[in-house]
């Protein structure tokens, strides 16, 4: 990332020196939906975090837009209470009270002229007494059918044009649309007010310690990208589940459903950066066009019939706790035909991938809480050994895991100690929380520091997005005319189609 003027650089620094963190220059945010849950669990938690390891400016200003009637005070206690559940970092009362002072709160619709009249004033006071040069990020932490009325009043009002020497950037969380026209006309909304270059799209996946690591497993080691290919790995499963149901989200996911949720954004961003071919560098241009290029490359398997599988749970044992069905959610239409499982096989079009499916799969109320990509190799062309002495013996595999417990496994052949040869599979396990003393920052943390940097390696294109959705788009389509989602037990792996999807190929999927 170059050097900009919203980037504090120490005059004595070695540009080598990796000890120094990046400390973001002169800047606000104004965060509109600042009283939803994402904020108050997610997005001031991260904020104080960044202010807490020093990160920020002394000047940052925090400025909420709601409809509350509230003062600066009520403002300050609302943040406080989110930041003392939420932190990832032990609070102090001296950073609290720095980071206070430049707390304001904005009353207001977002269709409301006289409320963002009220806003322009407050950001030009800020930028006359706090000293944020104008530079100010704006967070859409908002249903996209709002985003016309607020970047269209940004624009009115002169907030979307920086001044000289200044910036303004606005940062959009998912959805990106529900489908591939949606998508479109949303970054045609967005990016007739603020150039794509000034767009940052969150997908907190991609702020995730591991996530980032897979880059460096791939490119700075020997051992693994001369063996990232076709001809040594016979398929790669990505899995993210989740152990919890909809609870109180289920109005919100009606329609919405496992694939358009997870599948669309975090397991296809997953698959680019596994896929990619090695960048010219890490700068955010580079990584992009690689990332674009295999995307582009990727397409689903057909038949859909067999390649793809969908599931609603049913009750069933989540541990030890009975937990309902979907249909008896509160909220919930029990005629919807809203998946809360998704599996689908895609396929990479290019001579390093010919011939590797790539399984992706995620759902509610699976067996455990896990995020993981599996990279299963091919069996050996010729084994020395009798069927007997291998019959324990599975695919060698390097397991990328993302949450919870994040960290690299190998599974390899090893043999069994005894007078015998015996060859059994073994793991060797590289955990983050044991290797390293430091606490792996939050993803939001990373991706709001990154947006006040101007480093947008992290933030999927317009191009990237669309491109998702015309993956995704026929296997839903493909969906919507053939009838209701399959059912699955809770605390089961999901529906029997989707070991089927495996096992017509003679695979199995993992069970984390």
């Amino acid at each position: 990332m170059a050097e900009n003027s919203n980037t504090w650089v120490n005059p004595l620094r070695d540009p080598l020196d990796k000890r120094l963190p990046r400390i973001a220059g002169p800047s606000g945010m104004v965060i509109f939906g600042v009283t939803g849950d994402l904020a108050h669990k997610k997005l001031l938690p991260a904020i104080y975090d960044l202010a807490n390891r020093g990160l920020l400016p002394a000047g940052f200003t925090l400025v909420g837009f709601g409809r509350r009637e509230w003062s600066k005070q009520d403002f300050e206690a609302y943040v406080r209470d989110a930041v003392e559940a939420g932190a990832r970092t032990r609070f102090q009362e001296h950073v609290w009270q720095r980071l206070s002072e430049g707390m304001q709160f904005v009353t207001g619709a977002f269709n409301d002229d006289a409320s963002f009249d009220k806003l322009a004033a407050t950001l030009a006071e800020a930028d006359e007494f706090r000293g944020t040069g104008g530079n100010w990020a704006y967070y859409l932490s908002i249903p996209p059918s709002n985003f016309a009325d607020v970047v269209n009043q940004l624009e009115r009002t002169g907030l979307a044009e920086a001044p000289e020497n200044s910036w303004r950037r606005v940062i959009i969380e998912k959805p990106f649309g529900d489908n591939l026209e949606s998508a479109h006309e949303l970054n045609a909304i967005v990016n007739r007010v603020f150039p794509e270059s000034s767009v940052y799209r969150i997908d907190h996946y991609l702020g995730k310690e591991t996530v980032q690591n897979i880059l460096a497993l791939r490119f700075s080691n020997q051992l693994f990208e001369p063996l990232w290919n076709a001809n040594n790995i016979d398929h790669v499963q990505i899995t993210m589940a989740e152990d919890i149901g909809l609870g109180g989200r289920a109005g919100y996911y009606d329609g919405i459903g496992a694939a358009r949720d997870v599948i669309q954004n975090h397991l296809i961003q997953l698959l680019a950066l596994v896929a990619m071919e090695e960048p010219l560098n890490f700068s955010p241009r580079s990584l992009r066009a690689e990332k674009l290029k295999v995307l582009r490359a990727t397409t689903p398997v057909e038949p859909l019939s067999k390649t793809t599988a969908r599931g609603q749970y049913t009750a069933g044992w989540q541990g030890s706790k009975k937990v309902p069905g979907l249909r008896d959610e509160e909220g919930f239409d029990p005629n919807s035909t809203t998946e809360t499982f998704a599996a689908c096989t895609l396929k990479i079009n290019s001579r390093r991938w010919a011939g590797v499916p790539f399984y992706l799969r995620t759902g509610k109320r699976l067996g455990r809480r896990v995020t993981e990509i599996a990279l299963v190799f091919k069996e050996a062309p010729y084994q020395p050994f009798d069927e007997g002495q291998t019959g324990s013996l599975g695919n060698n595999a390097v397991v990328i895991r993302i949450q919870p417990d994040e960290g690299v496994l190998m599974r390899f052949g090893s043999k069994v100690p005894g007078s015998t040869m015996e060859v059994r599979d073994v793991n060797m396990d590289f955990s983050y929380s044991e290797a390293f003393t430091e606490e792996s920052p939050e993803a939001y943390e990373r991706l709001i520091l990154d947006a006040l940097l101007e480093d947008t390696s992290l933030f999927p294109t317009n191009a990237e997005v669309e491109r998702s959705w015309e993956i995704l788009d026929p296997i839903i389509e493909h969906w919507h005319s053939n009838g209701r989602p399959d059912e699955y037990e809770a605390g089961t792996w999901g529906p029997q189609s989707a070991d089927d999807m495996l096992a017509k190929d003679g695979r199995v999927w993992r069970r984390p």
